[in-house]
């Protein structure tokens, strides 16, 4: 079973930028897929951005183009994402899952793995 790890959460003022990292585990040598989710409060989780590890293959939503960067070490089955200009509304857990179907949905039933959370705020 393949368990992920998220870190970077914090406190961040609107319009500032921050770096959430995932890292993989299991028992094979390369996670097959991410996802980032993020789920504020009194909502359901919505699905941000997934990578295919074998292709390089990403899907992200239309909201985040252009206020984003993906990295990735796969060597060390870790993922990032550097979110730029954030809003206040961003604010939430966000979540990292693995081992699913990454797809242009970005469908949270498509992840079999997931990490506990990390906490985003964005300050007004």
């Amino acid at each position: 079973q393949v368990q992920v790890v998220e870190s970077g959460g914090g406190l961040v003022q609107s319009g500032g930028s921050l770096t959430l990292a995932c890292v993989g585990s299991g028992p094979t040598a390369r996670v097959a897929s991410y996802g980032w989710f993020r789920q504020a409060a009194g909502k359901e989780r919505e699905g941000l951005s997934c990578i295919n590890t074998h292709d390089d293959k990403t899907y992200y939503s239309a909201s985040l183009e252009g206020r984003f960067i993906m990295s990735r070490d796969y060597a060390k089955n870790t993922i990032f994402q550097q979110r730029n200009n954030l809003k206040h509304e961003e604010t939430g857990v966000y979540f990292c899952a693995a081992s699913g179907y990454c797809s242009r949905a970005i469908a949270a039933a498509g992840f079999d793995s997931w990490g506990q959370g990390t906490q985003v705020t964005v300050s007004s």
